[in-house]
């Protein structure tokens, strides 16, 4: 059966897919085995390796104290850049040049800059111009970090995704008598969350990952941190810690992306049962006598 995109596969053509899907699983196959025989190899999957990681005082003493500081720096780092990426996104899209031209020279400007040099400029920061403890110069500085580059591009997500939507909406909300900020607070916006979405939870998971460059650089004691007090006094395998620690990243990457699909699927269940159309009372009360012009209601 053939689509608006695609004509449907002829017998070749499914013969050809089969195979290659074969060899790919093969070559898979492959790769997988010859990781599992070098790490034997190694004795690096000998049950000693992975021992330590049963007992309570490798989580406790390291990995949860990693994973508490990652979670915190991420937090507040999404809790900021989000509302301030959306403000910066929406003042790029300013009909006045006085705005729209500073903005738009700050998030470029952040966005151009590696979130590493950042977090490092914000240590200087804090230690020459405030009276941030030591303690918590490296958590400050992560999180401005993570804040002025990820703010500057979901301003841009927030910008391409209202931008995405057909001019007619605006259109037709400056006809009943919208002013531009109502257009975008009850028509633009409710609208570009949704594509905005996927895109705005990908950031969200960059943000997660890279409060590991703080641990990396910034003596910030993060959950990637955590390897090397493993290693070094607890005694654990180095590659039993990465991977552990990979797999609590993956974990919590998961469950951030399966909420976010989880939301985005309620909200197109709410906007299909609901409709996008705005009733008559909703109209009248946005354009009320004396606010846009003397709008009244029709007989």
């Amino acid at each position: 059966m053939s689509s608006v995109l695609y004509d449907a596969q002829g017998p070749r053509a499914k013969r050809r897919n089969v195979l290659f899907t074969a060899v790919f699983l093969a070559a898979f196959v492959a790769v997988l085995w010859w990781v599992f025989t070098s790490l034997n190899d190694k004795d690096q999957l000998a049950w000693e390796k992975w021992k330590p990681f049963v007992h309570t005082e490798a989580w406790t003493t390291y990995l949860w104290p990693g994973l508490q500081n990652t979670l915190k720096a991420a937090a507040l780092a999404m809790v900021i850049a989000l509302p301030l990426g959306a403000v910066l996104g929406i003042a790029r899209l300013s009909d006045h040049a006085w705005v729209r031209v500073p903005v738009s020279t700050v998030v470029e400007f952040f966005r151009a800059i590696p979130v590493l040099i950042l977090m490092i400029f914000g240590v200087a920061l804090y230690s020459e111009y405030t009276n941030v403890s030591s303690e918590d110069r490296p958590l400050y500085a992560v999180v401005t970090g993570l804040v002025l580059y990820n703010s500057s591009v979901l301003a841009e997500i927030v910008r391409a995704g209202i931008l995405s939507l057909p001019k007619g909406q605006s259109e037709a909300g400056m006809a009943v008598g919208l002013r531009k900020n109502q257009v975008m607070r009850f028509i633009l916006l409710p609208q570009a969350v949704t594509a905005m979405l996927p895109a705005i939870v990908s950031q969200l998971v960059v943000i997660v990952k890279d409060t590991a460059l703080g641990g990396a650089v910034l003596t910030f004691s993060e959950l990637l941190a955590s390897v090397g007090p493993m290693s070094g006094y607890y005694g654990a395998n180095t590659i039993a810690s990465f991977t552990v620690v990979a797999l609590i990243y993956i974990a919590l990457n998961f469950t951030l992306t399966t909420f976010a699909s989880w939301l985005e699927r309620r909200l197109r269940r709410g906007k299909k049962s609901t409709g996008a159309v705005v009733g008559v009372d909703a109209v009248d009360e946005l354009a009320a006598p004396g606010e846009h012009g003397g709008m009244t209601k029709g007989p």
